[in-house]
């Protein structure tokens, strides 16, 4: 065990934001097949408040068994302090970005200085951003490229019984609910890549950020419910998902899909399948080789991450109180003094 400390943000209890505690944690040694990167900036996402909370969402035996303290986070860019004797691909002083350990409740370790990380969920940083940037992309984008363009893995998925499987985008009318988020925002990006024609639905805020993004269209729900509006779809990605995500079925023509991210609460599997509609879901899975490949889009600009705030480590209860009041505009990220 490291006798080295380095400060992390960890909570000893389930709760509000007021659980997040910086503090003097272990530093990580690498284990085989890992890579010990020191941490410039790390991106927050929804699971992080969720295991914060203690997963009240979901059903009580599908609540995580976790021991604390538990150091919260996955998505990190930063640069290798070392590396196992093992791993071929990464060397010292290499910029590296990536999404670890997820999914495995706890075992990411992200807020911190120093993240211990396989091999395997590693990439090389994009060199056309700066650690913010990319810090912000690993969860976020890899789960809009599960979703829509290729799974990936082979893991069973928990969610449902059968495997999702991406549907072509070439030509096809996608709409994405919840468009301005973390997801959102880099599904309208990549459904717009790929020769969709593409519906944003967001608040009225964040259009001219959509529309400068590559949406051709733009729905304000705080005026009109998509639903009301949007026909003979190809397409929804529900970038939000929950129960409401069945309002979007009648906007779907016969054949189409619906995609929603967060699946708990959908009860309308009846209706989709008198309609003709697939509504499918995954879980997303950490990935070094997708994150090498979407490397190439964030590096020339094709697709950029949009930060909606950035606070210090220090300072992650009031990250996850921005993140409580909603209406984020891509991502929040904390940076790390080095």
């Amino acid at each position: 065990m490291s006798t080295e400390t380095m400060k992390a943000i960890r909570i000893h209890a389930f709760g509000g934001p007021e659980v997040l505690r910086y503090e003097d944690a272990p530093k990580p040694v690498p284990q085989s097949g890992e890579v010990l990167v020191h941490v410039h900036a790390i991106g927050i996402n929804p699971p992080d408040w969720y295991l914060r909370d203690g997963y009240k969402a979901l059903p009580p035996e599908w609540r995580p068994q976790v021991s604390f303290p538990i150091i919260l986070g996955t998505d990190i860019s930063g640069t290798v302090e070392a590396v196992a004797d093992d791993v071929e691909n990464f060397s010292v002083g290499d910029d590296v970005y990536s999404m670890v350990r997820f999914f495995s409740v706890g075992e990411s370790k992200a807020y911190a200085e120093y993240v211990s990380v396989p091999a395997s969920d590693l990439a090389l940083k994009p060199a056309g951003i700066d650690h913010i940037h990319a810090a912000a992309a690993p969860m976020s984008l890899l789960t809009a490229w599960q979703f829509m363009i290729e799974l990936g893995h082979d893991q069973p998925n928990p969610l449902q019984a059968h495997k999702h499987q991406p549907v072509p985008l070439m030509g096809r009318t996608v709409l994405v609910n919840g468009a301005a988020g973390g997801v959102g925002h880099l599904a309208v990006q990549i459904a717009k890549l790929k020769g969709a024609h593409v519906i944003a639905v967001a608040s009225g805020r964040h259009e001219a950020l959509l529309r400068d993004l590559g949406a051709d269209d733009f729905i304000d729900y705080g005026k009109t419910p998509p639903e009301d509006v949007a026909h003979d779809l190809d397409l929804v990605v529900d970038a939000l998902g929950g129960p409401t995500s069945g309002r979007f079925l009648q906007t779907l023509k016969r054949g189409g899909a619906l995609f929603p991210v967060y699946p708990l609460g959908f009860a309308h599997a009846a209706e989709a399948e008198q309609r003709g509609i697939t509504v499918s879901t995954t879980q997303v899975r950490s990935s070094g080789a997708q994150l090498a490949e979407v490397a190439r889009l964030l590096d020339d600009g094709t697709i950029r991450t949009v930060i909606d705030s950035i606070y210090p480590l220090a300072d992650a209860r009031k990250a996850h109180e921005r993140a409580a009041q909603g209406h984020i505009q891509g991502k929040i990220v904390l940076t790390v003094a080095s």
